[in-house]
């Protein structure tokens, strides 16, 4: 076995490739198999390193500063030129590079480029002195001495064995001194505070930008409204547009208020309380690992039972259904509060906690995007609790109700079977969702985009109030199925399950572990950033195998509504047009980290979701 030098977590000095510096890194992992050390920068970039490339953080640090001591003057002039070429040459390069010095350590950053530019082009030109003390005059003197010897950097020595990484000093004076001043750029970088990058405002605008981000605040709620309207007509075709507008009065209702909040202080409850698993989040560009608590399946067993023996002591759930318009709208009023809230909030967070997606500086976009990446109250996270809690747990809540609803408006002693499959169905997506909560984590929603009113209002308002459509839809409009309809439709629904959890779970598992000896079998494609793309298994049919199976499922919830009406396929219509615009996202986003590595992964799978045809 080979003696692993370091450990997973440990702070270390890795060189960067390409170059004789070494930057301070974390161990992340170990690879026996490929000898190789998985490092995570301070800009959270992830590279692989061999052994002799990472050096102890203490050792590295005190050999240095001996290197730097240790040489006796009489050897430093032993190495030096002739007199004449050290007057016409050197001694300009010397003077330039020590007053370039002295200016780093004097002038104040608005001012030192300016400066280091003009002593670097005019190495003869005299140096103005800023300082008043006599002190700070020497110490700026003895700077520039020392950083004439080349010794004083506190790079490593140059190593034979990195080919042709590295870097080498030209004997022609001109190399030299061009070489001198990248090094002094360098090591002037070196000295500044060290800062984890933050986000910039030159990551591309999705969803059409700064105009974009007006049209979507207004059209999601209208969407959401009009939706709600059309499925209450006693024929809900498109052919009744525009749906009667209720009285505006009518729409806000205290009772439907305080349901609402109810209900998601309900769930932060369940959510806080110490019962189940602490999961550790992907890397952040600081290289931090967030903790979640991931109890989402105890949450919906506990919110079950507390249905349950609402309904037993009486509570008339139906309420729901008919009240479900006011329910809408105090869930778009407490989203909207929401996300004003993480706005004003984003306002005062480090830069390195923003979402790199909504930095533009446009007030608008940015409410709409998302501002922040991980908005927390200590440590309740609040994006991740909206993701998987209130809305998705309230979508089975209120598909039940719906089914009580059906039958007391057809005098039914049980659900229908279409509204019992319908019911079946959403409950086994929303329980697996939760079963497998950790697989959450390493989503785009989580990883890369920001908490704000787009997924504030798609958790909060868009899932519970669309995604039950529906059954919605089957309360007033039956649609008897036989049994071979019903077969062909659970067999539908079996086989989309099947590729989304299959292929779902084998992503997760090699993004948390890609060494997994379970994983061996699988080919990848290796990327300059350290990662490696699959292109076997699930991953090796289609770009997205769980978009696939996210679609086959779709279609069997459609199904039991049968063909009368469009209205009960918005989610299959939606969801087509939401994963095929979720897929440009990616595929934009990950030609832009891993190059020319995406494109030869995309030659070697050629489909995104369905295999043969897109």
């Amino acid at each position: 076995m080979p003696t692993v030098r370091f450990q997973s977590g440990e702070m270390v000095m890795g060189r960067w490739p390409g170059s004789n510096l070494y930057y301070e890194v974390k161990v992340l992992r170990f690879s026996p198999k490929s000898q190789l050390y998985t490092v995570i920068y301070k800009d959270g970039t992830e590279l692989e390193l061999k052994d002799q490339d990472i050096k102890s953080a203490t050792g590295f640090r005190t050999r240095s500063r001996s290197r730097s001591r240790s040489r006796s003057p009489a050897r430093r002039r032993s190495r030096s030129r002739s007199p004449a070429r050290i007057t016409r040459r050197s001694s300009s390069r010397t003077a330039a590079v020590a007053a370039a010095a002295a200016i780093t350590e004097s002038t104040p950053n608005s001012r030192r480029d300016a400066k280091l530019k003009d002593v670097l082009e005019n190495p003869t030109k005299p140096v103005e002195n800023n300082s008043n003390n006599k002190h700070e005059n020497k110490e700026e003197n003895d700077t520039a001495n020392k950083v004439t010897e080349p010794e004083a950097k506190v790079e490593a020595e140059p190593e034979m064995s990195q080919g042709r990484y590295n870097l080498r000093r030209r004997k022609d004076d001109g190399d030299a001194k061009a070489v001198e001043v990248k090094q002094l750029q360098l090591e002037e970088e070196e000295a500044k505070p060290t800062t984890v990058p933050a986000a910039t405002s030159t990551t591309p605008l999705d969803f059409g930008g700064r105009i974009g981000a007006y049209f979507w605040l207004l059209f999601l709620p209208a969407w959401v409204l009009f939706l709600l309207l059309q499925v209450t007509l006693v024929d809900p075709s498109l052919a009744n547009f525009p749906p009667p507008l209720p009285p505006l009065e009518t729409l806000f209702d205290g009772q439907a208020l305080g349901i609402v909040l109810l209900w998601t202080l309900f769930q932060a409850l369940l959510y806080i309380l110490p019962v189940g698993k602490l999961s550790e989040g992907m890397p952040l560009r600081t290289g931090e690992r967030l903790k979640y608590r991931t109890n989402g399946f105890f949450a919906i067993v506990v919110s079950a039972v507390a249905v349950a023996a609402a309904v037993y002591q009486g509570v008339d759930l139906t309420y729901i259904h008919s009240n479900f318009l006011q329910l809408a709208v105090a869930s778009f009023l407490g989203s909207f509060l929401l996300s004003v809230y993480l706005y004003v909030r984003s306002r005062y967070v480090p830069p390195d906690q923003l979402a790199l997606g909504g930095n533009s500086g446009n007030v608008v976009y940015d409410f709409f995007k998302g501002h922040e990446l991980n908005p927390r109250i200590k440590n309740f996270d609040l994006k991740f609790f909206c993701e998987m809690r209130p809305g998705l747990i309230g979508w089975c809540v209120i598909n039940f109700a719906m089914a009580l609803a059906e039958m007391q408006e057809q005098h039914l002693e049980a659900p229908s079977h279409a509204m019992i499959l319908v019911n079946l169905f959403q409950l086994l997506y929303v329980v697996d969702g939760l079963w497998n909560e950790e697989a959450i984590l390493t989503t785009m929603d989580l990883m890369h985009d920001g908490f704000g009113f787009m997924l504030a209002f798609g958790d909060l308002v868009w899932v519970p109030f669309t995604y039950s459509l529906q059954a919605y839809y089957l309360v007033t409009h039956p649609n008897p199925l036989g049994l071979p309809a019903l077969i062909a439709i659970v067999a539908i629904k079996l086989l989309g399950f099947y590729i989304f959890r299959m292929s779902n779970s084998q992503k997760n598992a090699f993004r948390r572990n890609p060494s997994d000896p379970k994983l061996a079998h699988l080919k990848t494609i290796p990327t300059a950033t350290g990662k490696s793309l699959l292109v076997s298994g699930w991953w090796g049919v289609v770009r997205h195998p769980n978009y696939l199976g996210d679609l086959i499922m779709a279609l069997a919830w459609s199904l039991p509504c049968g063909f009368s009406h469009l209205l009960p396929w918005y989610y299959m219509i939606y969801f087509i047009i939401l994963l095929v615009h979720r897929n440009s996202r990616d595929m934009s986003e990950c030609r832009r980290k891993y190059g020319s590595a995406w494109d030869e992964y995309c030659q070697t799978v050629r489909y995104r979701i369905i295999p043969g045809i897109y």
